[in-house]
């Protein structure tokens, strides 16, 4: 009789804390980065502009799809490879549908407070960066000044010359 009780307390109990969101979706999504050429170096950083990760493309690792209680992550991918403008990739999330589930299956405790504290209620908008770096542009531009005596200044060059007061 004990065992039933426990049993019928345990499923209640998973029944009310459970959310919907939570349930079908999760709070960690995986995703890929990639870059034109390879093997450039990546810097992900939070909102808060926190280091949280640091590699090289080709990359898979898990991001966390909340930043608090009822506050959606957002992550900014710099790409830097030697002999090419650096880009920066942000990386955002958007509400997940599976949240409004929560009116039907998980009730308030998952609308209010299961998802929004796990970050299930977001989910990553694209699962794949493939970025194209540019190459560095350099205008070749050969300005440098010269000094020259009056005697090495070729004679077309002479009219156009000022003379200046000692």
């Amino acid at each position: 009789m004990t065992h039933k009780i426990t049993s019928i307390l345990m499923a209640g109990t998973l029944i009310l804390t459970t959310s919907c969101a939570s349930i079908v979706s999760k709070s960690n999504y995986p995703i890929s980065i990639n870059s034109t050429p390879s093997e450039a170096s990546i810097t992900i950083t939070n909102k808060k502009g926190v280091e949280i990760y640091k590699g090289a493309t080709p990359a898979n690792l898990k991001l966390k799809a909340g930043n608090g209680f009822f506050s959606k992550a957002r992550y900014m991918v710099k790409f830097e490879k030697e002999g090419y403008d650096a880009k920066m990739v942000p990386v955002e999330f958007k509400l997940d549908g599976w949240y409004f589930g929560n009116i039907l299956i998980g009730g308030l405790i998952g609308l209010l407070i299961v998802d929004p504290a796990t970050g299930a209620m977001y989910k990553l908008d694209t699962e794949y960066l493939n970025e194209t770096l540019a190459p560095v542009s350099t205008a070749s531009t050969n300005e440098e000044l010269k000094v020259y005596s009056i005697n090495d200044i070729p004679d077309n060059w002479k009219a156009h010359l000022a003379q200046l007061t000692e």
